[in-house]
């Protein structure tokens, strides 16, 4: 019966490991993501839109080589909801330094409000995990 208590530690650390590499692997994917979809708009936004789409479909592949992967790793230790929470976590945290540094936009107190709506979502979604039950 001593092995018990060892074996829900084995499998507690498998799902964190498992958390984790889906948490890289969708932060990897995001920034191929963000690039994909608006890397165009500084790099190439004198060239024909078709260029540009061509452009970003191949940088789009590179995301769903990591993106894939992630949500069927993530799937396997939390539900499709919190894994698309999460993945809208880390869109926003991705976005908001490549849309300030790249693009150069500037950074308004609504990044802030869309910030605290997703903690409120990331609370409802992940709550169970989080209070421990």
């Amino acid at each position: 019966m001593r092995c018990l208590p060892d074996f829900r530690l084995r499998v507690e650390v498998a799902a964190m490991n498992r958390f984790m590499l889906t948490t890289v692997l969708l932060c990897c994917s995001n920034i191929f993501m963000t690039f994909a979809w608006y890397g165009h708009l500084r790099n190439l936004s004198n060239k024909p839109w078709i260029i540009a789409a061509l452009i970003s479909w191949g940088i789009a592949l590179f995301e769903y080589l990591l993106q894939v992967p992630a949500n069927r790793i993530g799937h396997g230790v939390m539900p499709v909801g919190q894994l698309k929470i999460l993945q809208e976590v880390i869109t926003l945290m991705v976005f908001v330094p490549f849309s300030v540094f790249y693009l150069r936009e500037k950074l308004t107190l609504d990044y802030l409000w869309a910030g605290l709506c997703l903690l409120g979502a990331v609370f409802f979604m992940f709550r169970g995990r989080l209070l421990g039950a």
